[in-house]
């Protein structure tokens, strides 16, 4: 049995009260459904600045009633000290999500992204140090690693940021060191690499790549490539991230804590092949996407190449993927359908 198979036993037994900043985002409510269905209080907090209520409605109608009534939703802002204190009372676990992503919007408003990123995150590291909770885990990016060139990427080995979304995201490491040597409060980063599935948003400009591209085959619209397809991604479903996030914050080895580690698979995907992915995995779906993708420049501030090393993880969560991009990008897909059709 793995550490987590044994965690997913646990915790039903010995339930938690957690707090998920972010909560009606596309992590954050996908964290949101699976720590209820293991029946754990939850408290959420969101401004709904990219999150959406009806992220929040769908998970109530995969939970029950009893489920569901454990949830206690603040909306809040994590750019205001008071919002973040008033959530982490009596909280136990900090899931701390909430952010705007992104590289190109961070480019064309890097003072909006530095004051959710970087003030959003200390006022949440100051709260939640002040409430005492016993854990605190904060979504980290790949983003990090900057301009290094090596891969597969490890942890300790970073290059210059690419844009002001990396630079926030490096800021949250250095915070989250320093407060553990100045205070004793120690946390864990996760550097997520290119997370997808169920409830990420397609639409909007700074949508990620598999949820656009899936909705623009399902309408037959074109489907933009940057650059010449060759750039390649370690692309990461969300059961594994949701994975990573609950064993991070119930670890308790010390040479555990105050620590980041890669939250990926170790593959490389290029945009080439997954253009083929989703395709042939719509058809599966009864959906034909015929048309051929369009080139265009290739994207300010993107990284060529990205593929982690999920060593560390591994020997010091216990973290053990579930789904690589193979076996994980037809789950997501009668969802996407389904909410196509909504549309």
């Amino acid at each position: 049995m793995t550490r987590y198979e044994q965690l997913l036993q646990d915790l039903p037994n010995q339930p938690k009260i957690w707090l998920i900043t972010g909560v009606a985002g596309f992590i954050g409510s996908n964290l949101l459904e699976t720590l209820l269905k293991l029946d754990q209080r939850v408290i959420g907090l969101d401004n709904f600045a990219t999150g959406h209520q009806h992220n929040l409605d769908e998970v109530k109608g995969e939970v029950t009633a009893e489920q569901w009534v454990r949830f206690n939703f603040v909306e809040g802002d994590i750019r205001n000290l008071h919002d973040c204190q008033k959530a982490c009372e009596g909280v136990d676990y900090v899931l701390h999500q909430a952010a705007l992503g992104s590289v190109p919007r961070s480019l064309n408003d890097p003072i909006t992204t530095n004051e959710t990123n970087i003030t959003g995150f200390l006022n949440m590291l100051v709260a939640a140090r002040d409430a005492k909770v016993a854990s605190f885990t904060y979504a980290a990016s790949s983003s990090t690693y900057g301009d290094h060139p090596g891969l597969p990427k490890v942890e300790d080995v970073i290059g210059k940021p690419l844009s002001p979304y990396a630079v926030t995201k490096y800021v949250n490491e250095l915070y989250a060191d320093v407060f553990a040597k100045s205070y004793g409060f120690n946390t864990i980063g996760l550097r997520y690499f290119n997370v997808f599935g169920k409830r990420q948003d397609p639409d909007g400009a700074y949508a990620a790549v598999i949820p656009k591209w899936t909705a623009a085959m399902i309408k037959g619209e074109d489907v933009y490539i940057n650059g010449d397809g060759e750039t390649s991604r370690d692309f990461c479903y969300i059961e594994n991230t949701v994975q990573a996030n609950l064993l991070a914050a119930t670890a308790t080895q010390p040479s555990a804590r105050n620590q980041v580690y890669n939250v990926a698979v170790g593959g490389r995907t290029t945009l080439n092949d997954l253009y083929g992915a989703v395709q042939q995995t719509l058809d599966g779906n009864g959906v034909a996407a015929l048309k051929k993708p369009l080139f265009r420049d290739f994207r300010a501030g993107d990284v060529r190449h990205s593929q982690a090393d999920i060593g560390k993880a591994q020997s010091l969560l216990g973290y053990n993927p579930a789904h690589d991009i193979h076996s994980g990008i037809g789950l997501p897909m009668p969802w996407y359908i389904q909410s196509m059709k909504k549309d």
